[in-house]
């Protein structure tokens, strides 16, 4: 009864504390998964919270690498940091994610991605993921789910840090930052530089592509809020993230016309808002959101014979106002959503704007023992037209330690700029303007444990997804596929004294209906371990990531056999405010792969990826 009463206590205080400070700082509090703030353990959908520590453990690893080792994600990549990356949540695709940061989209309208290998980890405060279909709270694009990222924002107090490392590849890093809170105001500033001079992208011993195909990165992000007067905040967050990576291409042909050229691409991404947050009544919060999100890449390749330059640039003008009215029993979300995409590119599209907006309307209840959560959207968009998905979730507190939880959600992806409006070439037909969303209905069930320091849980879902685009054999994109993903992801964790272990392990079938081949680049079985010890000043961990074999192509031709790779990771807390960090990643040296460029066995390349390598660091902080 305690733990009950206990638990209403902070739900009720809950609202206040997470609109002062979008990076809570509970473990157990998320805010993805119903745009409101609740206690994990009583979130019906699958989510995950990655916190601080385990983001500054990982060191020089990138934000793909660290989502790796989440349940429910796979991952690709062209061949090392800041190459083209790609999340696979569930078994979709990888434009089948909506990734926010700090409120905001940052996403390519033209390919329909999210630059994720442009966004360094050491900004990052907390990231939340929430598995499973929620365009009915956050629009297209969210058949596999939803991941956030929060910067680092504002702490009490004045807060400085620093951190410095150095590792295999001629890889260096420096951060510094100050985080702080004077009176009512609020602020953080945070600068990062890497750089690395990576390895050739390209596994070949052709000495114009076996080259070092390096990274560079500088970024910068920050945010200032102030308390104008009890329940009313103003404030501002930004992140700019600018790099240039060097990448192989089978296509550079070098010849006297065309001497040795090294291919490469400058990408910048800048996302910002202006919130405002409101205690208009005392049952009646509204927040509104002004944002931006630019993804930008400058292309420089020697196609053939001659060097080219190639921009893609997307702006998505974002504005949002949600309004939470908490009822006698539940809370009540009434949302207006706004997106207008503009690209900005070398290539001529025949349409270089679109326009969508959402109305949402969401609800959520804790009774006793019960959970309830209902949430429906209809989008407008100038493009393809209306859209109607809905959500229903129920869970039930078994006793303390056991609670077992249900749920249907629909879901769509918006057809990108290229689908839709990208130019003919040389007089052929090469997009499809009158391309419909894909759709998905997903429906769920999970049984979860949680006791002390022990939890554990079984998710089964059934992902069906129709009108799926594919390019028919003239080379068009058309609505024709439709598959279906069964999976079961299988997780716990346990602490002893001094020694936590966790780990997740993904059984899935995803698969193309007509063919019943793989969906490409995707496992029907991955998983992730990780233990951890602590001796007084010291810790040390042990990660382990595996998959099963996949396909790089949809005829499941091209294998990718299975991996499994080990990491260790130590700190050493030198004094109160030093650690020293280090982490050793593919500590065997497996050779493995997670993308193919055509076929290695004619005229097509393996990707490479990471061997055995180590980063050292040592990190000024003060607690």
């Amino acid at each position: 009864m305690k733990k009950a009463i206990l638990k209403g206590l902070i739900g009720l205080t809950l609202s206040e504390f997470a609109y002062a400070n979008d990076t809570t700082t509970l473990d157990e509090v998320i805010v993805t998964a119903t745009r409101t703030p609740q206690l994990q353990e009583t979130v019906i959908a699958d989510t995950t919270v990655i916190g601080s520590e385990e983001i500054k453990r990982a060191g020089q690893s990138t934000l793909v690498e660290v989502l790796q080792r989440q349940a429910g994600i796979e991952i690709s990549n062209t061949g090392g940091a800041g190459k083209t990356s790609g999340i696979f949540m569930r078994g979709t695709n990888t434009g089948h994610v909506v990734v926010l940061i700090d409120g905001v989209r940052m996403q390519s309208a033209t390919a329909g991605t999210t630059t994720l290998e442009n966004i360094p980890v050491q900004h990052i405060d907390r990231i939340e993921i929430v598995r499973g279909p929620a365009s009915s709270l956050y629009g297209q694009d969210a058949i596999g789910g939803v991941i956030q990222i929060f910067t680092k924002k504002g702490v009490d107090g004045f807060k400085p840090y620093a951190n410095l490392g150095f590792g295999t590849y001629d890889t260096t890093l420096a951060e510094a930052g100050l985080r702080g809170k004077q009176a009512d105001t609020t602020y953080a500033i945070n600068v990062s530089a890497n750089k690395t001079n990576g390895f050739s992208a390209y596994d070949t011993a052709n000495p114009n592509l076996n080259d070092k195909d390096g990274y560079r990165n500088f970024a910068v992000s920050g945010s200032l809020s102030q308390l104008i007067a009890q329940g009313h905040e103003l404030g501002l967050t930004f992140m700019h993230s600018k790099g240039r990576t060097r990448f192989d291409n089978r296509f550079n042909l070098i010849s006297a016309f065309n001497p040795a050229y090294s291919d490469h691409a400058d990408i910048e991404n800048n996302v910002w808002s202006l919130f405002s947050k409101n205690q208009i009544l005392d049952n009646w919060h509204s927040t509104i959101r002004i944002g931006q999100g630019i993804d930008e890449s400058v292309t420089f390749a020697a196609d053939f014979l001659a060097p080219s330059r190639s921009l893609f640039r997307t702006k998505q003008d974002q504005f949002n106002w949600q309004n939470d009215i908490s009822l006698p029993v539940g809370v009540l979300t009434l949302m207006y959503d706004r997106l207008e995409d503009k690209v900005d590119s070398t290539t001529e599209f025949k349409n270089t704007k679109r326009t969508n907006e959402g109305y949402v309307a969401s609800y959520v209840a804790n009774i006793q023992a019960h959970t309830f959560q209902a949430s429906v959207r209809e989008d407008h968009n100038s493009s393809f037209g209306n859209n109607v998905t809905g959500g229903l979730g129920y869970g039930y507190q078994i006793n303390d330690a056991w609670r077992i939880s249900g749920s249907y959600g629909s879901a769509f992806k918006a057809p990108s700029f290229n689908d839709l409006f990208f130019p003919d070439s040389f007089g052929f037909v090469t997009s499809n303007p009158n391309l419909r969303p894909e759709k998905s209905d997903n429906l769920e069930a999970s049984l979860r444990y949680r006791e002390d320091a022990t939890s554990a849980s079984i998710t089964a879902y059934e992902n069906k997804i129709r009108d799926l685009i594919i390019l028919d054999s003239a080379f068009i994109p058309v609505n024709l596929n439709k598959a279906t993903i069964r999976g079961l992801t299988l997780a716990a964790s346990h602490r002893w004294d001094n020694l936590d272990l966790s780990g997740s392990a993904d059984i899935q079938s995803p698969r193309d209906d007509a063919s019943d081949n793989l969906l490409v680049r995707r496992a029907n079985r991955h998983g992730q371990l990780n233990l951890g010890y602590t001796l007084q000043d010291w810790r040390f961990g042990a990660e382990m990531v595996t998959s099963s074999e996949r396909y790089n192509d949809a005829a499941n031709t091209l294998r990718m056999g299975g991996y499994t790779i080990f990491n260790l990771t130590a700190q050493y807390k030198l004094q109160r405010d030093w650690t020293l960090q280090a982490r050793a990643n593919n500590i065997f040296d497996k050779d493995y792969r997670l993308a193919l460029d055509g076929n290695p066995a004619t005229t097509g390349f393996a990707y490479n990826t990471p061997g055995a390598n180590v980063f050292v660091n040592i990190r000024y902080e003060p607690q």
